[in-house]
């Protein structure tokens, strides 16, 4: 969070005033919106120090934090959190078993999460790599939702992996 400047911390020499009602009052000289906020009892906050001239509010200090903390929680709350799903599969698996899947995967990259799909091959599977990795592509064609490959086609021991995002 950066640092909110407040009464004589500001370094405009104009700045647009705004009342804490929303009202605009308008734009003067620092040392008159200064002296305005004292005879209100309120502080000066610079809320828009990019603007020109920069925009400062009078109001209570505790106040526009307190307002400031509850605004980054409400946004916080409606940050959608993104999940890494994994999804196994087998070299004898069947095809209606690969379609459920699929059609798994593919509501998990609808509801926006990265999908880890893995095919694990076991025993003498192992020696047989290439099907493997036509296993999982013939099982990516089968994924309806429109997705990106985020981690392409890799095998690590007995286990090929692929990492599918959606697409923006």
């Amino acid at each position: 969070m950066q640092k909110t400047r407040v009464n004589h911390q500001i370094r405009a020499a104009q700045v647009r005033v705004i009342a804490d009602d929303g009202k605009q009052i308008g734009v003067m000289r620092l040392s008159e919106a200064l002296q305005l906020a004292q005879e209100h009892g309120l502080d000066l906050v610079e809320v828009s120090p990019l603007a020109n001239p920069p925009v400062c509010k009078l109001i209570d200090i505790a106040k526009f934090r307190y307002q400031q903390k509850k605004m980054e929680q409400q946004q916080k709350k409606n940050a959608k959190r993104v999940e890494l799903k994994t999804i196994w599969i087998s070299m004898r698996i069947s095809e209606h078993d690969m379609q459920i899947k699929a059609n798994k995967v593919s509501e998990f990259l609808a509801d926006g999460n990265v999908v880890k799909v893995e095919l694990r091959m076991r025993g003498r599977e192992q020696a047989f790599g290439d099907l493997g990795r036509k296993q999982l592509d013939s099982f990516l064609t089968l994924v309806t939702a429109p997705h990106r490959i985020e981690v392409p086609l890799k095998r690590m021991g007995g286990t090929w992996s692929v990492t599918v995002a959606p697409t923006k």
